[in-house]
C-alpha cells in the first residue's frame, strides 16, 4: 500500500552537517522529519516531473506486471523507464520486484510533501 513521503531540500553542505549530528547524537530525527532529501528545487523536479509523476499514477492505476507492459501504456521505452524507475527505487518511491525473468514495478509512495528553508 502507497503511502505519503515528506521529502526536504538542504544544501549538500547543510546535509552533511546535519548527518554529522546525527552520528555524533546531537539530533535525533523525529517521526515528521523528511526521509529523503534533495540538494536543490531543481533536483527534486527531475525525480518528481510532471512525467514521471505521471508515471507514478499508472504504474498505480494500471498495475504492470512488467515494465514491458507498462512501457505498452505509457508509451516510454523501456530502456527510459528501467533508468527512471531505478533512480525512484534509490529514493524509496517504487520497488522493482524481479518475478522470474520479468522486472515488475510497485508504487511505495503516493504523495509526497516538501520541507525546505533559506
Amino acid at each position: 500500500m502507497a503511502q505519503e513521503m515528506k521529502i526536504g531540500i538542504k544544501s549538500r553542505e547543510d546535509f552533511q552537517k546535519y548527518t554529522i549530528a546525527i552520528a555524533k547524537g546531537e539530533i535525533k530525527p523525529g517521526k515528521d522529519q523528511p526521509k529523503i532529501w534533495f540538494d536543490s528545487l531543481e533536483s527534486m523536479a527531475q525525480v518528481l516531473s510532471t512525467k514521471n509523476r505521471e508515471l507514478l499514477k499508472i504504474i498505480k492505476d494500471e498495475k504492470p506486471k512488467s515494465l514491458k507492459e507498462l512501457s505498452d501504456v505509457s508509451g516510454r521505452r523501456v530502456s527510459n523507464l528501467s533508468r527512471t524507475l531505478k533512480t525512484m527505487e534509490s529514493y524509496g518511491i517504487v520497488t522493482l520486484e524481479k518475478e522470474n525473468r520479468t522486472i515488475r514495478p510497485r508504487i511505495c509512495v503516493d504523495n509526497f510533501s516538501a520541507v525546505f528553508g533559506l
